[in-house]
């Protein structure tokens, strides 16, 4: 008797500890937020910012790992985030082609589609600029510049989605890029040394010569504020309303729980002070987009990419 009480203290006390670990509040572990990009640009300082305050709310670890291939592929840093338990302690910091192309392009570990949105929460200030002293102000006019002259095209590369909308309103105004290329820095220096008549570059890099510049058209959701009279790429051609965005993906698998907690967090980051300073110092839109109106963006977003890429064809 004396040994079956002892056994049956034991397997209550047993149950009792699994009992708790089930019942474990996420988090209660180092939490990973993964950039696919280097340190230091936009997408990774808002970021970090979310983190700070996720391990200042929660009382874990927060931190964002940075991985390369974020814009083209093949996404590491995205296969990470896939390949990691869908439990929330690895989130995905992911810039549009990561949800739109991840699982079209021949990324096993991205097929089918393995991310939901938790928010959209940038969108970056891609403009198309050109000189102030250029013969053309607007789109048309470049266009019709360019019937009877060779312009050149500076870029960050053909897979960025801001390139892609460049290239396909060339095609939709009727005209052709005289040559283009890409580009590691597109910034004053590469309209005044004439190695590119026109940039498809962010607003922040040519901030300090705004004067001596001229915004054609921002591939943006809205006007930015610094360039309030250049059009969004919307404006010029409504099949063209597409973004250079960034978000905060989950696996799909991920608990509604714990993405709430995630969520609580990272919407209340974004629309601080600081956050917003960001915006207002780089052109950029901070803001947050909740998880089902950023759904139906992608998939707005997936058709929008799939005909631009039948324009390019």
């Amino acid at each position: 008797m004396k040994l079956n009480t002892l056994l049956g203290g034991a397997l209550s006390v047993a149950m009792a500890t699994l009992g708790g670990m089930a019942a474990a509040e996420y988090p209660e572990k180092p939490v990973s937020f993964v950039v696919p990009w280097p340190p230091g640009d936009l997408e990774d300082v808002l970021t970090r910012m979310i983190a700070e305050d996720f391990q200042n709310e929660y009382g874990v670890s927060a931190a964002v790992v940075n991985k390369p291939g974020g814009g083209g592929g093949p996404f590491p840093g995205a296969i990470e985030v896939a390949n990691a338990p869908a439990d929330g302690y690895t989130i995905g910091s992911f810039v549009i082609g990561v949800p739109v192309v991840g699982h079209q392009i021949g990324i096993d570990d991205l097929t089918p589609e393995k991310f939901d949105p938790l928010g959209i929460f940038l969108t970056y200030p891609f403009v198309i600029a050109t000189s102030a002293d250029a013969p053309y102000s607007n789109m048309d006019e470049l266009a019709a510049y360019a019937q009877d002259n060779d312009v050149a095209l500076g870029h960050f590369g053909d897979p960025l989605t801001p390139t892609q909308v460049t290239k396909a309103l060339a095609v939709n105004k009727g005209f052709e890029w005289g040559s283009d290329a890409a580009f590691d820095a597109l910034d004053c220096n590469t309209l005044a040394s004439g190695d590119a008549d026109v940039i498809n570059t962010t607003l922040q890099l040519i901030l300090p010569c705004l004067d001596d510049v001229k915004v054609l058209v921002s591939i943006t959701d809205e006007r930015i504020s610094l360039v309030p009279d250049a059009p969004t790429a919307g404006e010029v051609d409504e099949t063209l309303d597409i973004a250079l965005w960034n978000g905060l993906f989950v696996h799909k698998d991920t608990p509604q729980d714990v993405r709430d907690k995630i969520i609580a967090v990272a919407e209340k980051t974004v629309m601080s002070e600081r956050a917003q300073n960001v915006a207002k110092e780089t052109g950029a839109l901070v803001y947050w987009q909740n998880a089902e109106d950023s759904a139906d963006r992608i998939a707005r977003d997936i058709d929008t990419v799939a005909r631009i890429q039948g324009l390019l064809e």
